[in-house]
């Protein structure tokens, strides 16, 4: 482990400082847009541009790279990204604001596009599921620690905005001195819609929930809370607990999934999920309680994507399954982009607990649907089923790519495979 980190420690510290800088804006925007009396409904808008800039850039960025290379897309969007988290101070108006969030959400898509690129390079099959399980955990520390810099800094002003434009910034430096100007780039063509539902309806259904959840808590829990009456620091307290449980289960999870029927487990996980956003709802605003539920819905809602993923591999020959997994991620994509905009609908509607009987509707049809399921098709063997996988909700296709070649690496490495 120590020669890996030794070998790719400088990209590394880039991406961490690049999801500090993510962690940041993606709550500072809740936070800042209810002082500046943004309604719910308008706040739920803004949130959703990211997300539709996030899907726009996965499938713009492998083209630019073609045409001008891997250094120049990166310093070019690398600078938007910067420029935009500066200018939010600046306007404040929505639809200003909700511009901005598309170019962040195109930024940091083709940034982690061609990170990952460099990643993946970096990376062989001996030490290809190390690499992943480190970038995973990398990605939410990242998160988690931007939100360490609310209990210091004043919401109102600008400072956290040029916190977050700066990091941005540095995050080139570590990058761009370590790695080399020309990695492969091997983009995966998505499987279509129609396939995927033909082959795995459930792992469909799964990721078009699960991207509208994650999506709502990644947009939206600053805005909750700050509706409720939060401090800016108890709401980065509580954005915090929503990744340090899906960091500190995605392993766990993935063990159990790899010696269990896997919709069993789904349902298990969303079962669980449904009952503590429940409890979300009729906690009123007590801070204890809130942590605790945010806690496991983040321990359920993001190793669960992974287990999608898995799930639907075990339906896919191995040929497949880059494609399979590939479009996946666009069906979650579509999901992430309704997701702000539902909840903060349902927000507007019935008020700020709307947000968790948005998560708990949204959950439960997902455990609902994968009972139907298991009632109309067997289950693969489990000794047939393909290895579990971690991967963040928000990584791109290369990532992915890197996630279902380990996969198949681990079904040989265990003869699965002939």
């Amino acid at each position: 482990m120590l020669t890996i980190l030794g070998q790719i420690w400088a990209l590394l510290f880039g991406i961490f400082l690049l999801m500090v800088g993510n962690g940041i804006h993606g709550t500072l925007i809740g936070i800042r847009g209810v002082q500046e009396k943004f309604t719910t409904l308008e706040l739920s808008i803004i949130m959703s541009g990211y997300f539709i800039g996030f899907l726009f850039g996965s499938r713009l960025t492998p083209h630019m790279i073609l045409r001008v290379g891997h250094v120049r897309v990166f310093a070019a969007l690398g600078s938007l990204i910067s420029a935009a988290l500066i200018l939010f101070a600046q306007f404040p108006y929505p639809w200003v604001w909700f511009i901005l969030r598309v170019l962040i959400g195109v930024g940091f898509s083709g940034v982690y596009v061609v990170a990952e690129s460099w990643l993946n390079e970096s990376s062989t099959n001996q030490n290809r599921g190390k690499i992943l399980a480190i970038y995973i955990s990398i990605q939410m520390f990242g998160v988690i620690s931007a939100q360490v810099l609310f209990n210091f800094a004043d919401t109102t002003g600008f400072l956290l905005f040029v916190i977050a434009s700066v990091l941005v910034s540095l995050s080139f430096t570590p990058i761009l001195l370590s790695v080399s100007p020309t990695p492969r780039l091997e983009a995966t063509r998505p499987m279509k819609i129609v396939q995927l539902c033909k082959v795995s309806p459930l792992g469909v259904v799964g990721a078009l929930c699960l991207g509208a959840v994650f999506a709502a808590l990644f947009g939206m829990a600053a805005v909750y809370g700050s509706r409720i009456g939060m401090s800016p620091s108890e709401i980065a307290l509580f954005i915090s607990m929503i990744y340090l449980g899906g960091m500190v289960m995605q392993y766990p999870i993935g063990y159990i999934s790899d010696r269990m029927d896997r919709r069993k487990l789904i349902f298990i996980v969303a079962a669980i999920c449904t009952s503590f956003a429940c409890l979300g709802v009729f906690t009123g605003s007590t801070l204890t309680i809130l942590l605790g539920v945010t806690f496991v819905i983040g321990a359920t809602t993001i190793p669960l994507y992974s287990l999608m993923i898995a799930y639907t591999n075990d339906y896919l020959d191995v040929s497949d399954m880059p494609a399979g997994a590939s479009g996946l991620i666009f069906v979650n994509g579509l999901g992430a982009i309704s997701g702000p905009f539902l909840v903060g609908w349902i927000m507007d509607f019935i008020g700020p607990h709307g947000f968790f009987i948005y998560i708990s509707f949204s959950m439960a049809l997902l455990a609902v649907f994968c009972i139907i399921r298991m009632t109309i098709t067997e289950r693969p063997e489990i000794a047939e089923t393909m290895s579990y996988t971690p991967i963040s909700p928000t990584s791109t296709p290369v990532v992915s790519d890197m996630a279902q070649e380990h996969a198949i690496e681990q079904q040989s490495e265990e003869g699965k495979l002939e």
